[in-house]
């Protein structure tokens, strides 16, 4: 006897659910050889690296120790510190100022713009550095007055005021000024030409446009690269060594110049560069973690 539509359809759907129970798939998981291997190519080089420098008779590890917490060290990190935060805020302030010139109509605020960034951006900091630690050779006097004329309502000797801390914080400042102008001026133009439309017609002025509705947008954007030049501006304030800027390298290489132990200072200076970086790296990711968010 044959069974009515119905009765068919109820065996069909009664018998997938057996045929389900009694199928197992046996998934076997793609092997990756490759990044095991890798693995344990990684650890026996970081290992041999590590043990290598550890057991190398060469090297002093009680003058390590006996110099990472010494009041010298410590002064100089300080030092390190405040030329790389001073310096940041002030090549930031002048990497906006820069970028909104770069972007403004007027072809010759645009064109000195560029050629600020072009500058600043060629000439390699070890170069301006020494240049402005040497400001002193070619200028006698700092003065504000009446451009092309000799009335002058206001001067100090350069000797008096270009010290090796503010040396350092004018190249640093000028030379990272340079790059993060050209990160700003990114961001900015990230912004969709739709929103500056909307805030013309809402009435706002292009300052306004800029303050309000472009520069809190652009800020994501620029999160993520600012921060990695605040950790460049770091290891580059080391290159002040070269005009005694008192920062951690030279406190570093000063004391070296005593007991003649180059080596281990450089891994003072080395490992007390790794945590603050360590420590900036884990401040930013948090930052920019907040910001996404929001």
């Amino acid at each position: 006897m044959t069974d009515s539509p119905a009765e068919a359809a109820v065996g069909r759907e009664g018998a997938r659910p057996l045929l389900l129970r009694e199928t197992k798939l046996n998934v076997v998981p793609v092997r990756h050889w490759g990044r095991g291997v890798l693995a344990v190519v990684s650890v026996v080089i970081l290992a041999s690296v590590v043990m290598g420098l550890w057991t190398n008779p060469n090297i002093e590890w009680p003058i390590v120790w006996e110099f990472v917490f010494s009041p010298a060290i410590l002064k100089g990190l300080w030092s390190t510190l405040q030329i790389s935060a001073v310096s940041m805020v002030v090549a930031l302030i002048l990497a906006v100022v820069i970028a909104v010139m770069r972007i403004s109509p007027s072809r010759i605020v645009s064109g000195f713009a560029a050629a600020y960034v072009f500058i600043f951006r060629g000439i390699p900091m070890i170069v301006l550095l020494i240049f402005v630690g040497n400001l002193g050779l070619f200028f006698q006097d700092f003065a504000i007055g009446i451009p092309f004329t000799d009335i002058t309502f206001w001067s100090v000797p350069v000797k008096d005021v270009m010290s090796p801390f503010l040396a350092s914080v004018i190249g640093l400042s000028l030379a990272g000024s340079g790059y993060m102008a050209e990160i700003v001026r990114g961001g900015l133009l990230s912004i969709g030409r739709g929103q500056h439309e909307a805030a013309k017609a809402l009435g706002l002025n292009r300052t306004r446009t800029l303050r309000y509705i472009v520069m809190p947008q652009a800020l994501k954007v620029l999160l993520p690269p600012m921060g990695n030049e605040f950790i460049s501006m770091l290891k580059a304030s080391a290159i002040v060594s070269v005009i005694a800027g008192g920062d951690l390298l030279t406190v570093a290489l000063g004391i070296s110049g005593v007991n003649f132990r180059t080596i281990e200072l450089l891994i003072v200076a080395s490992i007390w560069y790794l945590l603050v970086i360590a420590v900036l790296t884990v401040v930013q990711y948090f930052v920019e973690k907040r910001t996404a968010e929001r």
